[in-house]
C-alpha cells in the first residue's frame, strides 16, 4: 500500500570481499543505488534524481534494497545485479504500489411501485472517485449480485442495485483490490422511505416514457384541430 515499506531481499547472508551490488530501477534501468565492498562504499544517492531521495535504505551486509515511504510512482522493475569474484548474477523484482481505497458511497436514486401490485422498491447507486486497478461490487450476503471493474485509468465507477423496501437480507457494496478493500453496507430502512400513498412513484425510465407519450397525445391533439379549422374555412358560402 502508499505509504508502507518494502525490502527487496538480494538472496545472499552476506557478501563477500570484492562484492559489489548494484540496483536499477524501470525501463531505463537507471542506477538508484549500489554496495561496493572493496571500496567500503554505500550509496544511494543516484536515486534522488529519479524521485527516491531519503527513502532509500542499503543493508551493507546482505545488499538489500528497502524503499520507505512507498509512492504510486515506485510501481515497476527493480533489478539487482551482485558481482565478484564469482559469476555475476541478476534478480529482477516487479513492484506494485496501490493507493489507499475510497469508502463506497451509497445514495438513493429513486423510488418506483408495480401497477399490478402494491411492491415498493428502492433504486439506490453506489459509487467511487479517482480510482484504478479496482472491483466495484454488490453484494447479497456472501453472493456477488453485480460487480464491474476498471484497469490502469483513474476514473469513477458506479453501480446501481433496487431492492424492495420490505426486503430484510444484508446487502454491501465493495471496492477491491489485490491487497484491500473498502465496504459499504446497505442500510434499507433508512435510506430508502417508501413513497407516500398519495404519490404515484415512479421509475427514472417509466417518468421518460410517461412524457414522451404526453408530448405526442398533444401534438396529434393540435393536428386534429388544425385541420378541423382549415376544414371549416374551406367550405363555400351558401
Amino acid at each position: 500500500m502508499e505509504g508502507d515499506s518494502v525490502t527487496l531481499e538480494s538472496g545472499v547472508a552476506e557478501l563477500k570481499e570484492e562484492d559489489v551490488v548494484t540496483w536499477l530501477f524501470g525501463p531505463k534501468k537507471t542506477q538508484i543505488a549500489e554496495v561496493d565492498t572493496d571500496a567500503a562504499i554505500s550509496s544511494t544517492s543516484d536515486g534522488d534524481a529519479v524521485g527516491f531521495r531519503n527513502r532509500l535504505k542499503l543493508d551493507n551486509q546482505t545488499g538489500s534494497l528497502t524503499i520507505m515511504n512507498t509512492r504510486i510512482a515506485d510501481s515497476g522493475v527493480y533489478q539487482q545485479t551482485l558481482s565478484g569474484k564469482t559469476k555475476p548474477t541478476t534478480l529482477n523484482f516487479r513492484v506494485t504500489v496501490y493507493a489507499h481505497l475510497p469508502v463506497p458511497a451509497i445514495i438513493i436514486r429513486d423510488c418506483s411501485s408495480s401497477s399490478s401490485s402494491s411492491v415498493q422498491n428502492c433504486s439506490v447507486l453506489c459509487s467511487v472517485v479517482n480510482v484504478s486497478a479496482v472491483s466495484l461490487s454488490w453484494y447479497k450476503g456472501n453472493s456477488v449480485l453485480s460487480s464491474i471493474s476498471v484497469s490502469d485509468l483513474s476514473i469513477s465507477l458506479s453501480l446501481p442495485l433496487e431492492v424492495e423496501y420490505q426486503d430484510n437480507n444484508t446487502y454491501s457494496c465493495v471496492i477491491n483490490n489485490t491487497i484491500s478493500n473498502q465496504t459499504t453496507h446497505l442500510d434499507i430502512n433508512t435510506l430508502c422511505q417508501p413513497c407516500p400513498d398519495s404519490v404515484r412513484c415512479c421509475s427514472t425510465t417509466e417518468a421518460v416514457v410517461r412524457l414522451v407519450f404526453s408530448v405526442l397525445l398533444s401534438v396529434a391533439t393540435i393536428s386534429v384541430l388544425v385541420y378541423d379549422f382549415r376544414s371549416n374555412k374551406a367550405v363555400p358560402l351558401q
